[in-house]
């Protein structure tokens, strides 16, 4: 995707506050946070949106759920976070590349769960 900006930002064209990185799975911190704290982990490769999952690119899902876990202790969010995906115009998705918030560090409402 050429215009996708999470495509540019796993690019390293758009500079971010990064968290982790790996070969497939950037995480980086929101601009405009809904929690204390609140990151944004991403595959590299470009995925829409939770519809767009499948046994090809699933893997990528779970690994990403891997790096949540790392980086929920290495945060100190044992106490309790929150792991989000929007999908589609209604559920409030703004970027079209699968992205899912590392929401945490305060107590959260209990409003939308």
């Amino acid at each position: 995707m050429n215009d996708c900006i999470f495509c540019k930002i796993a690019k390293g064209e758009i500079p971010c506050n990064k968290v982790y990185e790996d070969e497939t799975v950037l995480a980086f911190y929101d601009l405009n946070p809904a929690a204390k704290v609140h990151v944004l982990v991403i595959p590299k490769e470009h995925i829409a949106n939770i519809l767009e999952i499948n046994e090809d690119n699933s893997k990528v899902v779970a690994h990403i759920f891997e790096v949540i876990g790392k980086l929920a202790k290495e945060l100190k969010l044992e106490r309790g976070f929150r792991v989000v995906s929007n999908c589609n115009e209604y559920a409030g998705q703004s970027v079209f590349h699968l992205h899912f918030h590392l929401l945490g560090g305060e107590q959260l409402s209990l409003q939308m769960c």
